[in-house]
């Protein structure tokens, strides 16, 4: 039997290939702070950030990105058989597997990242449209989906962290709310 990955090293993995592919949390924070200002003129990037760095905990987040960030680079080697090669490589339209991957990451923060994600993936905000963006080097046909996700999660968190504060809610329970959505 092959020894259990420590989810330490899932996390760093996946935050390492995000660098890797040129997507910093900054990028992502960006689109969170778009998407969730007009709903809280106090939000600041810092919040932001936080925001998208707690998404990256998440397992169901960082396995997401290990395959479709796989699937990218495989894609970019030509090592992928026909007609799936030209399909990913192309980002062909009706091909909905990088959406499907990452929708599947995007259910554990409910109905507002089910719906940003979608908004995101029809507007192409900041970073999103840089790797959506078929004249960039390499393919990113599932990591501009799966940045969507990040940033739908993370906007969706903020939204539920602002109401909580808003409620009073102690910082016990806050951070209660944390370690429940870390779960998945």
């Amino acid at each position: 039997m092959t020894k259990r990955v420590h989810s330490r090293d899932v996390e760093a993995a996946a935050r390492t290939l995000l660098a890797e592919r040129g997507v910093s949390i900054p990028d992502i924070a960006e689109i969170v702070f778009e998407m969730q200002s007009p709903f809280s003129p106090q939000l600041t990037m810092s919040e932001c950030i936080e925001s998208v760095d707690k998404v990256l905990t998440k397992r169901e987040m960082q396995h997401a990105l290990l395959v479709g960030i796989e699937l990218d680079k495989l894609a970019e080697k030509k090592m992928l058989s026909e007609p799936l090669q030209a399909i990913v490589e192309m980002d062909e339209g009706l091909f909905g597997v990088d959406e499907t991957i990452a929708l599947g990451a995007v259910f554990g923060y409910g109905s507002i990242a089910v719906t940003t994600f979608g908004h995101l993936d029809k507007y192409k905000l900041g970073i999103i449209r840089k790797l959506d963006t078929k004249t960039n080097e390499g393919v990113h046909t599932f990591l501009d989906d799966l940045v969507a996700s990040i940033a739908a999660n993370a906007s969706s968190r903020l939204a539920h962290r602002l109401r909580d504060q808003e409620e009073r809610l102690s910082k016990e329970e806050i951070a209660m709310n944390d370690q429940e959505e870390k779960i998945g």
